[in-house]
């Protein structure tokens, strides 16, 4: 057994057999050892690799074995930035460990507090958590971190880009100097060095693969097409091909309730996760998506990390992402755990733009397709292959920066600032 090579104890080994893992991933192999021996890490890896067990195994393995005769108190404080992601991390901990009788406490927000607050007096070994949440049982006095050995940051480029670095500092100024800290994200920019370096004493860097790529097991796809006639093609594709277990993005909420609402008048069995939802309505969607009552997902950008579903056999862009890091974490969905998987991205023609940004961060140039046997209305402004669309200036078309100030808008920093606040 692999993992048992790596100093874990031998009931979370069983934990690990029963969860039906045999063999580590690269980050585990790599991030588990230096971790059971206390060291501080920062861990950069693919969405999809495995990070969830890189830290959440030396944290079980750690508390396992100090578990009798140990003073009372919350012993490790996992941040991440989303609720669905908070209960994922839950669940691996409880699969992990459950033959190690360790008490586990998910905080987040979008639900009664008044459960975690009977929770928490009750007595919690590992607490995952949301910061805004946090933040409140902290102002509350709810909680104590006076026992704290272990603070791991999941996510961490995800929550800058939501704009929780205010929070997250609040909450490790907090928390005991002498601990250990472990850091995970899929890229490692500027920010998230700074952000280590006040928080981490002489960290591990564990690199795997290029941040940028998405991981080799996804095959890629980019379909021109007018953005009425975007909803045609995705039920052709739904219609006609064999997918079985499908992942939508839309950009906004509203398009993910309407996409939802079109696949089921055409006989789709489906089904809308996004900020709009109560966390019972989101909970219940993911549970029904694992089991496969339902065959597509339509959602916005805050389940691109919070959602782990094995065998997800497509992701579709039904539109592209503003942000090219959206594109990387959202097909990151399918192809998880050694698996393959397709990722389609619809581009219209006011679209192009966001594709050109998502092929620079990636390093790869897209060769477009038509889907067979679509009929396809295309305007004298979008031909099938985008690269030999005249650029604005040639056309005398306006260009990004001369349209109107309304369409500006919808990716100004303050629309970015009210998604982000959206989302938690």
């Amino acid at each position: 057994m692999p993992f048992k090579t790596f100093g874990l104890s031998d009931p979370l080994v069983q934990g690990i057999l029963a969860t039906g893992y045999t063999a580590p991933t690269e980050i585990q192999s790599q991030a588990i050892p230096i971790a059971v021996d206390g060291r501080d890490i920062i861990g950069c890896a693919q969405t999809g690799t495995g990070k969830t067990a890189a830290f959440v195994l030396p944290i079980l393995n750690r508390l396992g074995h100090e578990k009798a005769g140990r003073k009372k108190g919350i012993r490790s404080l996992i941040l991440t930035p989303t609720r669905e992601l908070a209960v994922q991390i839950e669940q691996s901990i409880l699969g992990y460990g459950r033959f190690l009788h360790l008490r586990t406490l998910a905080i987040y927000g979008g639900v009664s507090i008044e459960k975690q607050l009977s929770t928490l007096r009750h007595g919690i070994d590992i607490v995952v958590a949301t910061p805004g949440r946090l933040l409140d049982h902290m102002q509350r006095g709810s909680i104590s971190f006076k026992s704290i050995e272990v603070l791991v940051l999941d996510e961490a480029d995800r929550m800058l880009d939501m704009g929780f670095i205010k929070d997250v500092r609040r909450i490790v100024a907090a928390l005991p100097t002498e601990r250990q800290t472990m850091l995970f994200s899929a890229t490692i920019s500027p920010e998230i060095k700074s952000l280590s370096a006040g928080m981490q004493k002489s960290p591990k860097m564990i690199q795997i693969g290029r941040p940028q790529n998405p991981v080799e097991a996804i095959t890629q796809h980019v379909y021109p097409v007018e953005k009425p006639q975007k909803i045609d093609l995705l039920l052709h594709m739904l219609k006609n091909d064999p997918m079985y277990s499908v992942l939508v993005f839309s950009r906004t909420k509203h398009g993910a309730d309407k996409i939802k609402r079109r696949l089921e008048r055409a006989g789709i069995v489906s089904v809308a996760i996004h900020s709009g939802r109560s966390q019972n309505q989101r909970q219940q969607a993911l549970d029904g998506f694992k089991s496969g009552k339902f065959q597509v997902m339509v959602a916005t950008d805050i389940a691109a990390r919070g959602i782990d579903v094995s065998g997800i056999s497509h992701v579709i862009n039904f539109d592209v992402p503003a942000f090219a890091e959206d594109y990387v974490h959202r097909i990151g969905r399918t192809g998880r755990a050694a698996a393959t998987g397709d990722a389609i991205t619809f581009v219209s023609q006011d679209e192009r733009k966001y594709l050109q940004q998502i092929e620079k961060f990636i390093g790869r140039k897209f060769s477009p397709k038509d889907c067979p046997e679509f009929t396809y209305v295309r305007s004298e402004a979008t031909p099938a292959e985008p690269k030999s669309v005249p650029s604005p200036r040639r056309t005398g078309k306006a260009s990004v920066s001369t349209r109107p100030s309304a369409l500006r808008s919808k990716t100004g920093p303050a629309r970015r600032r009210r998604r982000r606040k959206a989302r938690v």
